[in-house]
């Protein structure tokens, strides 16, 4: 079926969004297009103020206002500076904020180490990690990354970056979901969970 160009490039915008695939993105744009009153403006708008407005925090890498860079994450003075949580995408940093267990600082990498994508340390935010470590003011860098082979294998190469840096290097506990039983839990969850015991 012949397409516009303009749609097609629409459509290969959003299949650019993180869990859109092509046939996705391509029933998005259609329905844009002929909702053009509605959501197709509303999104637009949406998006020029986005633009103009917002931006990364320069040293946690969450998104702020471009009139509040840093973030109010990394300025709050009751905030531990001695903490810094390590994760993938700043996504991360609200579900752990929303947790209220961590009062420490961020540093978001933007990503995971994944060689079969082409995705080293060098395409991450190691070298900002590094510039927040210089002043010597951080003495713990916990690494909250995800559990799969990406999120190990970052975790891997940061911990052995970090070794005779002067900083703790921890990882967030792995075991069993709140609420969850035994014979529901994955054999990798369960190894893990016996080996972070802790005393009852």
């Amino acid at each position: 079926m012949p397409t516009n160009p303009n749609l097609d490039r629409l459509a290969a915008c959003l299949s650019r969004l993180p869990g859109v695939g092509r046939r996705s993105a391509e029933r998005m744009a259609r329905r844009l297009v002929r909702d053009r009153d509605g959501l197709l403006n509303d999104l637009s708008s949406s998006l020029a103020a986005a633009a103009s407005t917002l931006t990364a925090c320069g040293l946690c890498g969450s998104v702020t206002g471009r009139d509040e860079n840093p973030c109010r994450l990394c300025t709050d003075p009751s905030r531990d500076a001695s903490l810094l949580c390590v994760v993938e995408d700043p996504g991360d940093i609200a579900g752990i904020e929303e947790s209220g267990g961590f009062r420490g600082r961020y540093h978001a990498l933007m990503g995971s180490i994944a060689p079969a994508k082409g995705i080293g340390p060098r395409d991450l935010r190691v070298r900002a990690l590094m510039d927040r470590l210089g002043d010597g003011s951080v003495k713990e860098v916990l690494l909250a990354l995800d559990t799969d082979v990406e999120g190990d294998a970052t975790a891997a190469f940061l911990a052995e970056f970090l070794r005779g840096k002067g900083v703790r290097v921890t990882r967030l506990a792995f075991g069993l979901p709140a609420g969850s039983g035994v014979a529901y839990s994955d054999p990798v969850t369960l190894s893990r969970a016996i080996r972070g015991r802790q005393e009852a």
